[in-house]
């Protein structure tokens, strides 16, 4: 795999700088004003299309965000890897959990509530402040960095690698419309989510492709 973009340190800072930027702007924005027009709009466009079997499968995707889900597929996947010889990585997707830290820290400091049944349709009831979206900054670090490795270290066969890529991808993609469609978040939450996570991903990736680390022995 190519790693000349996030191995570059240069090109590396000057992308982690805009995303800063971004998110910080963005940051300003929910705090200092209430859900915007594109806010309520949006989530009303998303859950235009009601149906059983959407709303089950927008639950479902949204599954694997809950704290103790957090807890149990990063050092499930932790283990997995130690298991496999593989301590450096193993590590690394161990702290893949931190985001999660970082991103309720973001809440409390924003503080802003979660979408209002008078203006969209709560499907599911959520805790906690709204922005950024901490489902969506962990599937990006958790699953993105997955697909990282799987590319990276070409584990584990072709077929069950494209698999791996393929469900990890789909769920990065489709957890911004989950989260919308259930009511606890605006379009600016997954978006801060998403800013976040790509963060802490491209932080979490240099840091391993610049990190030595001595071999497990067989």
């Amino acid at each position: 795999m190519q790693t000349r973009f996030i191995g570059n340190k240069n090109i590396t800072y000057q992308f982690l700088v805009v995303l800063i930027l971004l998110f910080i702007s963005l940051s300003a924005l929910v705090y200092f004003f209430p859900p915007t027009f594109i806010d309520i709009k949006i989530s009303k466009e998303i859950q235009e299309y009601e149906h059983a079997a959407i709303e089950n499968l927008m639950i479902f995707i949204s599954w694997f965000g809950g704290t103790i889900k957090v807890l149990s597929l990063s050092l499930g996947a932790a283990c997995v890897f130690y298991f496999m010889k593989y301590l450096k990585e193993a590590l690394f997707v161990a702290s893949t959990m931190l985001v999660s830290v970082v991103n309720y820290g973001f809440k409390l400091l924003i503080d802003r509530p979660r979408p209002d049944s008078s203006l969209v349709n709560i499907v599911q009831d959520a805790e906690h402040h709204s922005f950024p979206s901490g489902h969506t900054s962990f599937y990006v670090v958790y699953f993105g960095f997955l697909i990282f490795l799987m590319i990276y270290l070409q584990i584990p066969k072709k077929i069950l690698r494209s698999l791996g890529i393929f469900i990890c991808a789909f769920l990065i993609a489709t957890i911004p419309l989950s989260r919308i469609y259930l009511g606890v978040h605006w379009v600016t939450d997954v978006i801060g989510g998403f800013l976040l996570g790509l963060i802490m991903l491209i932080i979490i990736i240099h840091s391993y492709l610049s990190t030595k680390f001595k071999k497990v022995k067989e």
